[in-house]
């Protein structure tokens, strides 16, 4: 069993910054690795970014997200952060985490950015 739990949206201006965190926990492979994926409605869910937690910490991002957000592991926390800046208003979505490797997703945490 895993559970993924999100923190830290909320309403920014744009070019403000945001930080949001996935706790995970459960079954080690399946966190081995932690996605960030945002759907706004009507639309389908997209990938952001991701880690790999457990090997050589390698990362991902989105075009779209490369260069403003940035993908971390804070092990004090036990959790992965995404440090969101230059907040856009199409930035404005629904965030989730999920297991990289399984499939397992987190509630989700809304953005909103506005302009």
């Amino acid at each position: 069993q895993v559970q993924l739990v999100e923190s830290g949206g909320g309403s920014v201006q744009a070019g403000g910054s945001l930080r949001l965190s996935c706790a995970a926990s459960g079954d080690t492979y399946c966190t081995s690795g932690i996605s960030w994926y945002r759907q706004v409605p009507g639309k389908e869910r997209e990938f952001v970014s991701a880690i790999d937690i457990d090997s050589d910490g390698s990362t991902n991002y989105a075009h779209s997200v490369k260069g403003r957000f940035t993908i971390s592991q804070d092990n004090a926390k036990n959790t992965v952060d995404l440090q969101m800046n230059s907040l856009k208003p199409e930035d404005t979505a629904m965030y989730y985490c999920k297991t990289r490797y399984c499939n397992y997703w987190g509630q989700g945490t809304q953005v909103t950015v506005s302009s």
